[in-house]
């Protein structure tokens, strides 16, 4: 694999999936938990993938503004490495939940104007990752996934003293030259690559996971 970019494929759903990702060299793979989502899945169906996934595929649950009894019962259940947190959590309760589940947290953050990256500084000291998203519009019933990019011009050269990721549209066709203008050395595809609402592709994301591999060194 050339490069040094790791690739999220998120909203994984079936066996096929898992296998999918981990042939293409991705090196997280996430579960959604979400009820208004195409991609939401069961814990019990989560704990099946999760049990199955090679070693090295990091697992990663992601849950909108979940109080502790949902978190207590999906720890308890799907055995995760990473909490991603994609709601309106405030800083202190993204430390909230890295204490209470000793699991490395990653918060999103919506961005659509310079504005917004006030709010993502406010998260530097209290997450362990931060995944850099497109804003979702005001009508939006979704947090994430819903195919929309950002201007990545935004946070061109910008560095932060936490590991990041780019979240927001990205796709076989983009994800290269999102690279080449953010310098994001991790990237996150969810709606990218499928050929329906919550259905995965494996083609699209093995063309995903070999467009972004190669970013750094295009042959």
């Amino acid at each position: 694999m050339s490069g040094d970019i790791a690739v999220k494929v998120c909203g994984l759903a079936k066996p096929a999936d898992i296998a999918a990702a981990a042939a293409a060299g991705a090196v997280y793979c996430g579960f959604v938990f979400f009820a208004k989502s195409p991609r939401n899945i069961s814990f019990e169906t989560a704990a099946a993938l999760a049990v199955d996934a090679p070693v090295g595929l990091a697992k990663v649950a992601l849950t909108v503004n979940a109080d502790d009894a949902f978190l207590d019962a999906l720890v308890a259940q799907v055995p995760l490495d990473m909490l991603q947190l994609h709601g309106s959590e405030p800083p202190a309760r993204v430390a909230e939940v890295q204490a209470r589940y000793g699991l490395p947290v990653m918060k999103a953050v919506g961005v659509a104007d310079a504005g917004d990256l006030a709010v993502l500084d406010s998260y530097l000291t209290v997450a362990d990752q931060i995944l850099v998203d497109a804003k979702p519009p005001r009508t939006a019933e979704l947090p994430g996934g819903n195919g929309l990019s950002f201007d990545w011009r935004l946070i061109a050269g910008r560095r932060w003293p936490v590991p990041w990721m780019l979240a927001g549209g990205l796709t076989p066709d983009n994800v290269a030259e999102a690279i080449r203008v953010t310098g994001a050395r991790q990237v996150d595809v969810s709606s990218g690559v499928e050929s329906a609402p919550g259905v995965k592709d494996a083609a699209k994301i093995a063309a995903f996971c070999q467009t972004a591999h190669g970013a750094l060194n295009p042959a």
